[in-house]
């Protein structure tokens, strides 16, 4: 650079001013060339298995927190409508947009991604960022949390079941059959109710199991409970959550309390939840994204999770499914829906 200054120079000699303008524009120039070439645009294509609030909140707080650190992107959003068939017929197109990165929503579509990148050529070979998703490890996304050895990483939404538990024990001390509905077909959600399980081995309580594949078998899996369980609790099960108002209509006709595991479901309905802010997990999720977007190796990006957690709580379902709140939640919870 200096020698073409000098090789001008003598070829152009002019006076001071002009010598000054000339490196002003230089440098100018200079500087403009230099922003051109670190501004990128990244093309993200993002798989979330099925809408409802949790899962929407997730997305919005990724998209929110890329922007909030000047990372321009362009986003092609799939979503599967909770069908594990149309999961991988996704995961095979966004292979054919070569994006910079993957984001998989949920496990299931996470699981549809990994899959289909574990049989793409070379060529269409990228990094998959997935999030809200339980037990990655268990899932076959990564070999370990803290090594994950692939082009795989991302943020768990692992409850901590025996905080859940030991909050509804705090509605029912004499718990003695407890209710859960969920898919069958969702690793995450056969991890959860193994836990479940055995925290009701220690605590004196039987798991009495509701599955449903679909949406629409909801309503009546929340009903095959009624007279054979004191209360219903929901994990973070994509299909079960996606359709929770049947969950609670069957709940508030026959006095059968429910409870989730996420605090999006508790304005729709659910007596109490103690969960995560899912738009803070998405958010948590875009500061990881942008590190693998620099350079960051997802192999040795160890796993992270979210240690926040919230107590929501809906005055109006617990009268209407007839629970009496205890003081002592309502003076603790982060939000109370009268």
């Amino acid at each position: 650079m200096l020698d073409l200054i000098r090789s001008y120079k003598e070829k152009h000699p002019f006076k001071r001013g002009k010598m000054k303008k000339f490196f002003g524009a230089l440098i100018i120039a200079i500087f403009c060339f230099s922003a051109g070439l670190q501004a990128k645009t990244y093309q993200i294509s993002v798989s979330q298995f099925v809408e409802h609030p949790a899962l929407d909140a997730v997305l919005k707080g990724f998209q929110d927190s890329l922007k909030a650190q000047n990372v321009d992107v362009e986003y092609k959003v799939h979503n599967a409508q909770a069908n594990m068939g149309t999961a991988s017929q996704i995961a095979k197109q966004i292979l054919g947009e070569e994006p910079d990165l993957i984001l998989a929503i949920a496990t299931p579509t996470a699981q549809a991604c990994a899959q289909a990148l574990q049989k793409a050529p070379t060529n269409l070979q990228r990094t998959l960022l997935f999030t809200a998703v339980t037990d990655p490890v268990s899932a076959g996304l990564v070999d370990s949390w803290e090594k994950p050895g692939k082009n795989i990483t991302g943020v768990s939404d692992m409850l901590p079941i025996k905080k859940h538990m030991n909050m509804l024990k705090t509605f029912y001390p004499n718990l003695k059959k407890l209710g859960v509905i969920y898919n069958a077909g969702e690793a995450n959600s056969k991890i959860l109710v193994k836990m479940i399980r055995e925290v009701g081995k220690d605590e004196g309580f039987q798991v009495v199991e509701a599955t449903a594949s679909k949406s629409s078998e909801v309503y009546q899996a929340a009903k095959s409970l009624v007279g054979r369980a004191e209360a219903v609790y929901i994990p973070t099960d994509n299909t079960v959550v996606s359709a929770l108002e049947s969950a609670v209509k069957v709940g508030t006709q026959n006095n059968l309390p429910i409870f989730a595991a996420d605090v999006d479901s508790v304005p729709r309905g659910a007596v109490a939840a103690m969960g995560f802010d899912y738009y803070k997990h998405g958010y948590q999720t875009g500061y990881m994204a942008k590190r693998i977007l620099q350079g960051a190796d997802p192999a040795t990006t160890p796993v992270e999770t979210q240690d926040e957690l919230l107590l929501h709580l809906n005055l109006k379902s617990a009268k209407d499914m007839g629970v009496d709140v205890p003081q002592s939640l309502i003076e603790k919870a982060d939000k109370v829906v009268e």
